[in-house]
């Protein structure tokens, strides 16, 4: 495996940890991601209690995740194609306005308080749907926000910073609105911040971006992307480890309303507590990395968050103390962040242009489609053995892996970007 190198430019007067918010673009996409984000954890908390209270049912929570997440499965490689083939601002114009839609639906009937199980599966749907073509377009639009590609780094890092940054600060409003006023109001919230990124976007100064125009089939320019993940060593080993961490690993989140009720038996407050707690070791994780655009050896940060983020998994999942529970939480968000900006970056690093959308689509494909999967497994597992054995089943996988990765692929941890 090659090594991937990039020059590190420190911004003038700026710290090196947020060098690329020089960029009018990103600053404006910064801030309106943030808000936007806050209101879209403020929702997950909220869907995930009503769910859980609907049924009480752990394989519901399971479930419920997997619709959401199944579409992707079919689309994000389409929408990949697609979004190397229109202006990527014109495809997140779109999928942000769909996804306020279904925040105000969703919030009209919880108000109304006619809302059922197969309302909030459906709408978890349509989500899903949205989602597909706003996560490959939203990826490869990065490089557009960031006129110099020597703060490429570090815009990535600061995009994950801008979701750990949500997770820290929406939970903790979530459970405190969610206690106080109901789910309506979250809901009601997630739809409003959503005006936030809308306005950015709208804002924003873009370079004109060529864009080939295809004629051949969408089936062979899907192939095109796959074909270059699989044939380029250093990217099939990055976005292996993020298909086996995602699949086996993530699933806890989908739990983590059965651990709050049952096992540390916490209540709505101590739901957010526990995304919070996620959300902020995730947050100290993407400052970290956001700092290291000068540190050379990227690839092993990339397989010490793989080996970190399962094993801190099965510490959570065998805890019945809030306060080890949240101190595993907040581990869990560095190692886990950690490997994603690491992998996220060092793809983008080195995938050309004209590929990027799709390679980009392969890569969140991996990230997001897994999940269907890996919320039915864990919920399946979780009713028949328990909320721990959901947990420790898949991290135990997950940990076997990496270390596989370590020991096998030697190459990953000395590679350079």
């Amino acid at each position: 495996m090659g090594q991937i190198k990039s020059a590190g430019v420190t911004a003038p007067r700026l710290p090196s940890t947020f060098s690329s918010l020089r960029h009018r673009n990103f600053r404006l996409w910064f801030i309106g991601q943030t808000l936007s984000l806050v209101g879209t954890w403020m929702q997950s908390v909220a869907q995930g209690w009503l769910v859980f209270q609907l049924t009480g049912s752990d394989l519901a929570l399971g479930v419920v995740s997997f619709i959401g997440s199944l579409p992707t499965l079919f689309l994000m490689l389409p929408a990949g194609a697609l979004a190397d083939r229109i202006p990527r601002r014109r495809v997140l114009l779109v999928t942000q306005t769909v996804m306020m839609l279904l925040a105000f639906i969703l919030a009209i009937l919880a108000a109304a308080r006619v809302l059922q199980i197969w309302h909030i599966g459906v709408l978890a749907g349509c989500l899903g749907i949205a989602n597909s073509f706003d996560a490959p377009a939203r990826q490869a639009m990065a490089v557009e926000m960031v006129e110099d590609r020597a703060d490429l780094t570090n815009a990535i890092a600061l995009n994950s910073t801008i979701f750990n940054l949500a997770r820290v600060v929406g939970p903790a409003i979530g459970g405190v609105v969610l206690a106080a006023v109901g789910a309506a109001w979250c809901f009601t919230l997630n739809g409003l911040s959503f005006l936030a990124v809308l306005v950015a976007l709208l804002m924003m100064r873009l370079p004109q971006v060529h864009q080939e125009v295809r004629t051949d089939p969408i089936t062979l320019q899907v192939a095109e992307g796959i074909k270059y993940v699989w044939q380029t060593p250093v990217v099939r080993s990055a976005t292996a480890i993020v298909t086996v961490a995602s699949l086996f690993g993530f699933s806890y989140a989908v739990l983590l309303p059965a651990f709050a009720v049952d096992v540390l038996h916490v209540g709505e407050a101590g739901l957010g507590a526990l995304n919070t707690a996620v959300g902020i070791g995730a947050l100290v994780g993407s400052l970290i990395v956001a700092s290291l655009t000068r540190f050379r050896r990227k690839g092993l940060l990339l397989v010490g968050g793989s080996i970190l983020f399962p094993a801190a998994l099965f510490i959570f999942a065998f805890s019945h103390s809030l306060w080890l529970s949240l101190a595993a939480l907040s581990v869990i968000g560095v190692a886990f962040v950690t490997q994603n900006s690491m992998a996220n970056t060092l793809i983008q690093t080195v995938v050309p242009d004209k590929l990027r959308g799709r390679v980009m689509a392969v890569y969140m494909l991996m990230f997001f489609g897994t999940t269907p999967f890996a919320s039915l497994q864990a919920g399946a597992i979780a009713q028949a053995f328990g909320s721990a054995a959901g947990v420790a089943v898949g991290a135990g996988i997950a940990l076997v892996f990496a270390l596989s990765v370590l020991i096998w692929v030697p190459s990953l941890r000395r590679v350079e970007f």
